[in-house]
């Protein structure tokens, strides 16, 4: 359980880090990826885990590849 734990966060600060970079904000990055904010933030505060599906939206809002936010581990 330990490790799921470890990579929500490490996937919740790919996906801030690159969100920050690309100058949007969690509202504009759900708006862009058809998710809630309250979605959003969950998964970049590490307490929610994606699907596949709502991964690909975040990656394509995010102009980066699905591999990006998951390389980290």
């Amino acid at each position: 359980m330990l490790a799921v734990q470890k990579n929500r966060k490490l996937l919740g600060e790919a996906v801030r880090l690159k969100r920050k970079k690309a100058g949007l904000s969690q509202e504009r990055l759900a708006e862009k990826s058809d998710l809630s904010t309250v979605f959003i933030s969950r998964v970049e505060r590490g307490r929610e885990s994606p699907t596949v599906d709502s991964l690909s939206k975040i990656a394509n809002a995010l102009k980066v590849r699905v591999r990006d936010l998951v390389s980290g581990f």
